[in-house]
């Protein structure tokens, strides 16, 4: 094996990437200087709750679809064949249970960060445990983020490392700190265009060199690479259809559920219905996502059999191959290579700028604005876009600690899938079970964080430690809701079934999420019980969804009563049909509001001095039981 054969770009071709930049920064700038040119807290964290459904759905989409899943799933595909599929039998419930559940509290409580939710239910140590877990979530995976495509691209075409980070990470600051969320939402749709044309280049060139997409499933299927229905119900078994179909329901629901990236993107949408569904609209996009990437798995395949560039030592890591086939199959092509690159960069930019953007408004709603005095509007929206010129210049430093982490690298890309799990049980305890208190909550999520990394990092020392003796193929592991990527070893020898604690550790990445969710809720309903359950009257109106009730409709009222049960999600209030359990809110440190919540106010006036105010300093409506 020789060293990593390098191809190089064409002119037209580094063209087109920086074609991709100026268009990225032309539409920030635009919405710099146009429209309400960012001057509210509300225009640049919340769009003004002023968006249409196609721009957020496309948003949501190109969200969590960053290049680590364009380079890792067709290289899952071509190395263990076409079983990953079967992810996409997770997105129906997993996108409808975030339409019909999670965005209806979200949008009715007008929150602005999913956090304040948690401080509504609870109290404000939960809200801020919440919120200091998701910062510590996104600033690690910020820089794998950014790295580890530009880290692929130098190694297969000599592309400058640091010159692709640089451009990358000072591009999205730019666009994100100056045109707010919806500079972030029209570049997503942007780069979502670029995504699917950049994807859809190279499989066409590829299916036509290998002889017709006829000749790439003939071979494929020669090759075992078309997996069928595998129902095997072990959970230790890496991908089955239970482990993608039904633990990747964990997996969605953590990112499209209560992620607050994409929570943002649920409240920036005009009405409740257009949040619905934009959420719908992202499940066809996503099958398409999954489906270009497997189809991409099976033309490397026709194209290399089982002679891949990783065995020939064209490539060091399975992450490289992707680009390596790229530039194999479109070499006589000049620009097409480009615009893979673009497509690549484009699925880094969507992600890191809703990083950003998602990071300045937790930080500036949960940690700034309860513990200073109120400012004025102005200076809080000066604070927002500096807080994401801040994050922006943080994602550069952690790219270059990503740099230095060699082996630790695989650590540090799992730890979104570790955090994601019990950051989704926190919510599913308060929004489910009116009995958990605040301590239950605080205990569960510390347990639920514990067993998530317990098992990662025992998983991940217990591989390496077993790497000696046998020859390792190190894989990379996306999932097209790339933020929850894990990165697994495959030992390439016949094992007994692992017992006892090694079987924790050898549990299918895709139940990370259910099983650390579960911890959080079992661990905070017990403790909630031991420390005195809260009752359904003592909570606040709006933040508990009614799934008891509806799962046990058929036990008489008085018993549902006792078992917190009886109240609907929405209350009979009048003239309040934007918000039918709106808390009404006290103006705070520059909170903008819309015109219709002006008018809303004034006509309330005096009534609502009245009520009495919780911890948000929002005044609460009687809820009609």
């Amino acid at each position: 094996m020789g060293d990593v054969v390098q191809m190089h770009f064409s002119t037209v071709d580094y063209v087109i990437f920086v074609v991709l930049l100026v268009a990225s920064a032309g539409i920030g700038l635009y919405y710099a200087f146009s429209g309400g040119r960012q001057r509210t807290t509300q225009e640049f964290l919340l769009a003004d709750r002023s968006m249409r459904c196609l721009p957020v759905s496309l948003s949501l989409l190109a969200t969590f679809q960053s290049a680590v899943a364009i380079l890792g799933a067709p290289s899952e595909i071509y190395t263990h064949g076409t079983q990953y599929w079967f992810l996409g039998c997770s997105y129906f419930l997993g996108l409808l249970i975030p339409a019909h559940i999670f965005i209806p509290v979200f949008y009715r409580l007008r929150l602005s960060s999913a956090y304040q939710y948690l401080e509504l239910r609870f109290s404000k140590s939960v809200r801020i445990c919440g919120t200091m877990t998701f910062i510590f979530q996104m600033v690690i995976y910020m820089g794998v983020v950014l790295y580890a495509p530009a880290l692929a691209l130098n190694a297969v075409t000599g592309f400058d490392l640091w010159g692709a980070v640089l451009a990358i990470g000072l591009v999205c600051t730019l666009y994100t700190a100056l045109g707010g969320l919806k500079a972030v939402i029209w570049t997503d749709v942007f780069q979502t265009i670029v995504m699917f044309a950049g994807q859809l280049a190279v499989i066409i060139v590829g299916t036509h060199q290998a002889g017709g997409i006829a000749e790439v499933w003939r071979k494929a299927q020669n090759g075992s690479r078309i997996s069928g229905l595998d129902l095997n119900p072990d959970p230790l078994e890496r991908h089955t259809f239970w482990t993608l179909g039904v633990g990747g329901i964990f997996l969605m629901l953590a990112l499209y559920g209560v992620n607050q990236a994409q929570v943002q993107r649920y409240l920036c949408s005009r009405t409740e219905k257009e949040a619905i569904m934009s959420c719908y609209a992202v499940f066809p996009c996503q099958q398409i996502v999954l489906t270009l990437g497997c189809l991409m798995g099976l033309v490397m395949y026709a194209r290399y059999g089982e002679e891949s560039p990783l065995d020939q030592g064209y490539v060091k890591s399975n992450d490289q191959m992707v680009l390596y086939f790229v530039m194999d199959v479109l070499r006589d092509l000049p620009g097409l290579p480009g615009l893979f690159v673009a497509c690549l960069f484009s699925g880094a930019l969507s992600t890191i700028s809703s990083a950003f953007n998602s990071l300045a408004t937790v930080t500036m709603e949960d940690l700034i604005k309860p513990h200073v005095r109120p400012m004025t509007e102005a200076r809080a929206t000066l604070l927002s876009k500096m807080l994401a010129l801040a994050y922006g210049l943080v994602c550069l430093a952690m790219a270059y600690i990503a740099s230095l982490m060699g082996s630790v690298l695989q650590a540090a890309l799992s730890i979104f899938g570790m955090v994601g799990g019990p950051l989704l049980g926190l919510f599913c305890l308060g929004m489910f079970f009116p009995w958990a208190n605040s301590t239950g909550a605080l205990v569960g999520l510390a347990s639920g964080l514990v067993m998530a990394f317990w098992i990662g990092i025992g998983s991940f020392v217990s591989r390496m430690s077993a790497s000696v003796p046998p020859v390792i193929n190190a894989t990379v592991i996306p999932d097209v809701g790339n933020m929850t990527t894990a990165v697994m070893t495959t030992l390439i020898t016949s094992k007994p079934r692992p017992s006892g604690v090694q079987a924790l550790y050898s549990l299918s990445y895709m139940w990370y999420s259910a099983h650390n969710s579960a911890t959080v809720v079992v661990v905070g309903l017990l403790v909630s019980f031991l420390t005195g359950p809260w009752k359904e009257k003592d909570l606040n109106p709006g933040t508990i969804y009614p799934v008891l009730g509806n799962l046990l409709f058929f036990l008489p009222e008085r018993y549902r009563e006792k078992l917190c049960c009886v109240t609907p999600l929405e209350d009979n209030s009048k003239g309040l049909d934007r918000q039918p359990y709106q808390m009404a809110r006290k103006e705070t440190n520059g909170v903008a509001y819309t015109k219709e919540e002006d008018k809303l106010r004034e006509e309330e006036g005096e009534k609502n001095t009245t009520q009495p105010t919780c911890n948000l300093a929002h005044t609460l409506q009687e809820t009609a039981l």
